[in-house]
């Protein structure tokens, strides 16, 4: 065993300890039959990627690699599964030609045109959509298709296994039926051989050796189908089940809403022979209001959102704390979770071997996080912005220069995207909400007595040597605690109620335009 796995074996990160539950649990240390383990997350193609759908695929990816790192010697598979055999229920709000859509309700989505016209049909328009998500974050998957699965004939066994177990499968879902859905209930959705739809119609006859249903169409006839092939499809709960045993799916991640379908699929695996997956339910987000965030609803945050104030990483980071406690998910939490990042990453480097695998920045990386040198926190450079009253990147880049010589953008690139980032930021978030105040007499008195203490320090005092000097006026001039002088300064200097720690961000924006700014607050100036 290599020293990586050792360490692996007693990791405490919640990727290690899935990994090891997987290899020492379930599979008893040992490589599964079909020669690999095979991870799986699944994806309604009904709608675009999400960010849920970022966050199910970062996360089983953690589990892979920890995985790996225990047990180099079984290979593993990611399979990305999307379910466009599905029909469509409604027309989505957000696609162009809803009228052509409506025109194939209930038809599989892969036997829809495509409303953008770009693709054979709407399912592998959104599947490709999906696959350019997945690979502009650099995940490694194989995708799979429902359809490709149906109609190549790769799900008949497994297929057969349900008509073969029938009665023991519907009463797995009656009891969780209504009276009247239970009265039309069967696992198979037969799809119209005239018009294309997958229909929800009662079974009337089944012949197993045959391998087919009759079923009573929506006109009242009677049609018989056999059950393979894609001439059938099964209804969601039954599908999941069958798709485990059909692919021997050994993990999978579901979201907290999903643990009665979980139950219900795992005990239809059992019951076609199978082995159901290991599986980590995982809470949902909140909004800013800490209600569940619904796509219904919009009331959530999308990828694209928080990429346009943050790098990919600290979504990831997101993504790795907590699993399993709800978070609020929303555009205040950002600037806390891209300074963590930096903060795991700055301790990356002098830490341990052992220590490492703890450290969430080496999942978010695959071992191999970037080094950099010139880091300064997300919440300074917001700050920075708003002080110097500027949103040119060249104009941060002075003051950034002048604290860490030699820094630039083509050195420092994590830096040189978080220039960009705070900027958007500061001008969507904290510009509107900006709100200085006047200083009150003895904040002014405070203030004076700063300025006169980096006038002695002068411009080489070290970033500690100036934290010191704020403490000791804070101290000094006998405010009633340091935590209400800490928001005089804020408040008066800065327009918030909350900021970085002061004298790191004095000696970045200047002890020479920190007092220009004391200057003013003393003097009861507009900021």
């Amino acid at each position: 065993m290599t020293d990586l796995a050792q360490f692996a074996r007693t990791a405490s990160a919640w990727p290690f300890q899935e990994a090891r539950s997987l290899l020492d649990d379930r599979l008893k240390g040992a490589k599964p039959e079909k020669g690999y383990v095979l991870f799986e997350t699944g994806y309604g193609p009904s709608g675009l990627p999400h960010i849920g759908t970022f966050g199910e695929v970062a996360r089983t990816t953690m589990v892979r690699r920890a995985f790996s790192i225990l047990a180099p010697e079984i290979p593993t598979r990611l399979f990305a599964f999307s379910d466009d055999m599905d029909g469509l229920r409604k027309v989505p709000d957000n696609i162009p030609n809803k009228e052509m859509v409506a025109k194939h309700l209930g038809k599989p989505l892969t036997r829809i045109p495509d409303p953008f016209g770009t693709h054979e049909s709407f399912g592998h328009h959104n599947n490709a959509r999906l696959r350019s998500f997945l690979d502009t974050f650099g995940f490694e998957y194989e995708f799979q298709s429902a359809t490709d699965w149906y109609t190549s004939g790769r799900f008949d066994q497994a297929l057969l296994g349900v008509l073969r177990h029938y009665d023991e499968v519907i009463n797995v879902v009656l009891p969780t039926l209504g009276d009247e859905r239970r009265a039309t209930y069967s696992p198979f959705l037969p799809v119209c051989p005239k018009t294309g739809v997958v229909l929800q119609v009662p079974v009337v006859e089944r012949d197993a050796d045959a391998g087919t249903i009759v079923y009573r169409n929506e006109d009242g006839t009677l049609v018989e189908t056999p059950v393979t092939g894609g001439a059938c499809k099964l209804q969601w709960k039954a599908d999941w089940g069958m798709r485990w045993v059909a692919l021997g799916v050994d993990y999978e991640m579901s979201g907290k809403d999903l643990i009665p379908s979980v139950q219900l699929s795992t005990r239809i695996a059992t019951i076609l022979g199978g082995r159901p997956p290991m599986n980590l339910t995982y809470e949902l987000f909140l909004d800013d209001q800490g209600q569940k965030i619904s796509k219904s609803k919009g009331n959530g945050l999308a990828v694209e959102d928080w990429l346009k104030y943050a790098p990919a990483e600290s979504l990831a980071l997101f993504m790795y704390q907590k699993p399993k406690t709800a978070k609020r998910l929303y555009f205040d939490a950002i600037p806390r979770v891209v300074d963590d990042y930096l903060t795991f990453l700055g301790k990356f480097p002098a830490e341990e071997p052992a220590k490492q695998l703890d450290n969430p920045v080496w999942h978010i990386h695959g071992g191999k996080p970037p080094a950099e040198d010139a880091h300064l926190s997300f919440n300074i450079l917001m700050n920075l912005v708003g002080v110097c009253h500027s949103e040119d990147p060249a104009v941060i880049w002075g003051f950034i220069q002048r604290y860490a010589p030699g820094a630039a953008p083509a050195t420092a690139p994590i830096l040189g995207g978080l220039v960009g980032y705070a900027i958007a930021y500061y001008r969507d978030f904290v510009k509107p909400n900006m709100k200085y105040r006047k200083a009150s007499p003895d904040e002014a008195a405070a203030f004076a007595d700063l300025k006169a203490g980096l006038e002695k320090l002068g411009a080489d005092a070290s970033g500690e040597d100036l934290q010191n000097l704020v403490y000791e006026i804070g101290k000094r001039d006998c405010f009633a605690d340091l935590k209400s002088w800490f928001k005089a300064c804020y408040e008066v200097l800065l327009g918030s109620d909350q900021g970085p720690r002061m004298g790191s961000f004095i000696k970045l924006y200047g002890i020479t335009e920190t007092i220009a700014l004391l200057d003013k607050a003393i003097a009861g100036e507009d900021m």
